[in-house]
C-alpha cells in the first residue's frame, strides 16, 4: 500500500509548487496576498514531500485493481483538501474553502464567492488553474485509468490491446504527453482569440483555462455575461465544444486521420444534438421574446453548449426564458459530452449504448428467435459493456434521488435540492431557483449541504463506482 502514500505525497508536493504561480502573480501586481499562497505552498509541499519520502518509491510492478481504486479516489480528495488552503486566507471557513476547491478541481464551477471583481488576482488565477488542472486530470483518468477499472462501460474505450496495430500510442506515458500538448495548444489558441476579441490579457488566460476544462469559473459575478462582444461568446461556444470532444480524436487528427473526428459516433451524435437543440431554442426565443434571430441563436447556442458540456458559464439568466426553457436546461444537465473529454455528467456514449440495447430488446420481442448483435463504431460491443452501462445509469439517477433527499433535509427547497444534486453529480455548476440559479451562487447554502454537494461533485467526477466501491466492506477483505 506504500504506492498510495507515495503517489499522494508526490502529487501534493507538485501542488505546493504550483501554488507559487498565483503567489508570483500577486507579487508582480503588488498585492500583499502573495504571502497566503507562499505559506500554503510551503505547508503543502513540505507535507507532500515527507509523505513521499516516508513511503519510499515502490518497486515497479503491475497496479492491482484494489490499489488503483484507492489511489484514484485518494488523489482527488487529498488534492482538493489542500487546494482549499489559499481560500482560508481570504477569510472563508473550511466548509466554504473545501467546497470552492472541490468545485474547482472537479471542474464543476459552483461557487460560494461573490464580488469576484474585488478578489485578489492571484486567487482568481488559482480558481482558474484548479479547473485547468482538474480538466486535464480527468482526461488522463478517463482514458488510462477508468477503462482499466471497467467503470460504467468505460472498458469500451481501451487504448491498449494485444494487437499493437490498434494502439494509438505505444505507451501510456506517451499518451499523456500527447494529451498535455493538445490541451495546452487548445488553451493557448482560446486565450489568443479571447484577447483579440477584447478581453484583458489576464481575463483571457483565466477564461481560456476554465473554458477548455469545461469548468466555468469566471472572474465576474455576471459570469460570461460580463463580456458584451458577440465574438467572445462564439469563441467560448467553440472552445467549450472543443473541451467536450474526446482528446484521443485530436491525437488521431494530428497523426493524419483527418476524418477521425466525424467517424466517432459520440462526436456525430453530440454535435447533432447541440445543433438541433440550439436551433429549436433560438426559434423559441424569437417567438416568445421577440429577439433578433442572430442574437437568439447566439444566446441559445452559448447556453445550450455551456450546460450540455457541463461548463456552467451563463451569458444571461435562462430561468427567465419560460418554463419550457427551464425544463430543457434541467434535462441538458444530465447529458455531458464525450468519453475522454473534460466534461462530466452521464456522457453521450452511454445514451447510445442504451438506445442500442433498447432497439435490440424491441427486436427480440417482435421476433424471439432473432439474433441481434450490438455494435458500436463498427465493432461488436463486449458482453460486459451493456449491463455495466445500465447499472451506471441506474446508480446515477438513484444517486440524484439520494442526494436530493439529503439536501432537502438540510432545509433547501425541493427545486434547489433537486437541481443542486443534478448539477453537483454532473459537475455542471449552476442549478435552478433563486438561491443557486444562474444569477445566484452557493453562498447561502447550509454548511452541511455544502459537504453533501462536495461529496457529490467528487462522486460524479470519478464516475460513481470508483468511490462507491470503497464504501463496500467486501472491497477491504483480502
Amino acid at each position: 500500500m506504500s504506492i498510495i502514500f507515495y503517489v499522494n505525497g508526490l502529487l501534493l508536493a507538485g501542488l505546493g509548487v504550483t501554488m507559487l504561480v498565483p503567489a508570483l502573480i500577486d507579487v508582480v501586481i503588488g498585492n500583499e496576498d502573495w504571502s497566503i499562497f507562499a505559506v500554503s505552498a510551503l505547508v503543502t509541499w513540505s507535507l507532500g514531500t515527507l509523505i513521499a519520502l516516508a513511503a519510499r518509491r515502490p518497486v515497479e510492478s503491475a497496479l492491482r485493481m484494489q490499489t488503483a481504486f484507492i489511489v484514484t479516489t485518494s488523489v482527488w480528495i487529498s488534492l482538493s483538501a489542500f487546494s482549499a488552503l489559499p481560500f482560508l486566507g481570504l477569510g472563508l471557513n473550511y466548509h466554504d474553502a473545501f467546497f470552492e476547491a472541490v468545485s474547482g478541481f472537479t471542474t464543476t464551477g459552483s461557487t460560494v464567492l461573490s464580488d469576484l471583481e474585488l478578489l485578489p488576482p492571484g486567487l482568481l488565477f488559482w480558481r482558474a488553474l484548479l479547473q485547468w488542472i482538474g480538466g486535464v486530470g480527468i482526461v488522463v483518468t478517463a482514458i488510462i485509468v477508468l477503462p482499466f477499472l471497467r467503470v460504467g462501460g468505460m472498458q469500451l474505450f481501451h487504448t491498449e490491446s494485444s494487437d499493437r496495430s490498434e494502439k494509438i500510442v505505444p505507451r501510456p506515458v506517451q499518451l499523456v504527453q500527447f494529451i498535455g500538448l493538445t490541451y495546452i495548444s487548445l488553451t493557448a489558441a482560446c486565450a489568443a482569440l479571447y484577447k483579440i476579441g477584447g478581453m484583458s490579457f489576464f481575463d483571457a488566460i483565466c477564461h481560456a483555462m476554465t473554458t477548455l476544462s469545461t469548468g466555468g469559473f469566471a472572474n465576474y459575478d455576471a459570469s460570461f455575461g460580463h463580456f458584451e462582444p458577440p465574438l467572445l461568446h462564439w469563441t467560448a461556444t467553440i472552445f467549450m465544444l472543443a473541451g467536450a470532444l474526446p482528446f484521443v480524436a485530436y491525437i488521431k487528427l494530428v497523426k493524419g486521420e483527418q476524418v477521425s473526428l466525424w467517424r466517432d459516433p459520440q462526436i456525430r451524435t453530440f454535435l447533432q444534438l447541440i445543433v438541433v437543440v440550439s436551433i429549436l431554442l433560438a426559434l423559441w426565443l424569437v417567438r416568445t421574446h421577440d429577439l433578433p434571430p442572430l442574437e437568439a441563436l447566439r444566446l441559445a447556442a452559448f447556453n445550450v453548449v455551456s450546460i450540455t458540456t457541463t461548463t456552467g458559464y451563463a451569458s444571461s439568466d435562462y430561468t427567465l426564458w419560460g418554463a419550457a426553457a427551464v425544463g430543457l436546461f434541467f434535462l441538458l444537465t444530465f447529458i455531458g459530452g464525450c468519453s475522454g473529454s473534460t466534461t462530466g455528467a452521464i456522457k453521450i456514449y452511454r445514451f447510445q449504448i442504451l438506445w442500442r440495447v433498447l432497439r435490440a430488446h424491441l427486436g427480440r420481442l417482435a421476433r424471439p428467435n432473432r439474433l441481434i448483435p450490438l455494435r458500436y463504431s463498427g465493432q461488436r460491443i463486449p458482453e460486459d459493456v451493456p449491463p455495466s452501462v445500465l447499472l451506471f445509469l441506474t446508480t446515477y439517477f438513484a444517486s440524484v434521488v439520494v442526494v436530493t433527499l439529503l439536501l432537502a433535509a438540510t432545509g433547501l427547497d425541493i427545486v434547489s435540492a433537486l437541481s443542486g444534486a443534478a448539477t453537483a453529480l454532473g459537475n455542471v455548476g449552476p442549478g435552478l431557483g433563486e438561491i443557486i440559479g444562474p444569477s445566484g451562487n452557493f453562498q447561502e447554502v447550509p454548511d452541511s449541504a455544502k459537504w453533501i454537494l462536495a461529496f457529490a461533485m467528487l462522486l460524479g467526477r470519478l464516475e460513481l463506482f470508483t468511490m462507491l466501491l470503497l464504501l463496500d466492506p467486501e472491497f477491504w477483505r483480502r
